[in-house]
């Protein structure tokens, strides 16, 4: 699904969870989401019905600028491991 979103809040989002008829259901971001970016995905959702909200796979807080410096090791930190499951 294609949100239109700004390219530093899709970098965020691990997931984006949705139904067969391709409802929104729910966001997974790899740290929760300010206020502002949740409300600017809530807006750009054309029926949100069935959304069920924001979760992160991490719990901490980061600085826009602790996620500029770091986001491409997290993220691949985070793939790797995941791979490593198997």
């Amino acid at each position: 699904m294609n949100l239109n979103l700004p390219v530093n809040l899709k970098d965020k989002i691990y997931q984006i969870k949705t139904n067969s008829k391709n409802d929104f259901l729910k966001i997974v971001s790899y740290f929760p989401l300010s206020d502002d970016e949740k409300q600017l995905i809530v807006n750009l959702i054309d029926d949100s019905k069935s959304f069920d909200g924001f979760t992160s796979i991490f719990s901490d807080y980061i600085s826009e600028e602790e996620w500029a410096k770091s986001k491409m090791q997290i993220i691949k930190r985070f793939q790797d491991e995941l791979f490593d499951i198997d």
